[in-house]
């Protein structure tokens, strides 16, 4: 019987989130715990990559992290960002954002709808005289390079941010005692078993987003029990409810 979930992902702000809807009909509870935390490289880091901001003239955003340490990198080197900076983000969502930082103008932000790079490269493309910068995770792949340099688009990628683990208490590793794990990225496999070095799954059920995570559970030696998305249940909280109705009813 599952009663007690950890959902390795930071509290939903939104009350209308469907997790909360889960925990009331099935009755468990879900504690959202991160494994993993996303931290800043410091500028002296930055310097090493022979980056100037200042000599590209569109910065490509695919998260709010990137735009949080981008704009924070900046801000210990002493770059002035141009007003005339044009902004290219995977989710109007994220170009929103931005908000925080500087003046919002619908002429120099521009996002994609689907939250993938792919959908962005069309708009990339009509403004094919960029210098684009492309602000990256330490964790990355080369899947966003390729895609611009099969449209010759003018662009260099660089770390500005990485993950690290978010390690548990004493108290946290004590107190331990969750019926479901859910994971949404390798990091958080990684985490789990640098926190908790001798893990036993037993009757634990270990669920994942993803292909990446789901294969580093099995690389883990762990077993796994929940795996989304799929055809029929697009989303975590979707494959969630039904393997819940299925177990408990």
């Amino acid at each position: 019987m599952i009663k007690k979930i950890l959902v390795s992902q930071p509290k939903p702000s939104n009350d209308k989130s469907p997790y909360y809807d889960i925990a009331s009909r099935y009755e468990v509870e879900l504690v959202f715990r991160p494994f993993i935390k996303v931290e800043g490289i410091t500028a002296k880091e930055f310097r090493t990559q022979k980056v100037n901001i200042l000599d590209y003239t569109a910065i490509v955003f695919t998260s709010r992290h990137a735009i949080d340490h981008f704009f924070t990198l900046a801000k210990e080197l002493r770059v002035a960002i141009p007003e005339d900076m044009k902004y290219f983000c995977v989710t109007e969502t994220i170009s929103l954002y931005i908000q925080k930082y500087v003046q919002y103008r619908k002429r120099k932000v521009f996002f994609g709808t689907t939250g993938k790079i792919d959908d962005l490269i069309p708009t990339m493309v009509k403004h094919k005289s960029e210098k684009y910068l492309v602000p990256m995770s330490d964790v990355h792949n080369d899947s966003v390079p390729k895609l611009m340099d099969a449209k010759k688009l003018n662009h260099c990628e660089c770390v500005m941010y990485r993950t690290v683990s978010n390690d548990f208490t004493k108290e946290e590793v004590d107190s331990f005692d969750y019926d479901m794990l859910i994971f949404f990225s390798p990091s958080g496999i990684e985490a789990l078993t640098k926190n908790f070095p001798d893990f036993k799954q037993g009757d634990i059920v270990i669920a994942t987003f993803g292909p990446a995570t789901a294969q580093a559970v099995r690389d883990a030696g762990l077993r796994l029990d929940l795996e989304a998305p799929s055809e029929k249940y697009p989303s975590m909280t979707s494959a969630l409810q039904h393997y819940l109705l299925e177990k408990q009813g």
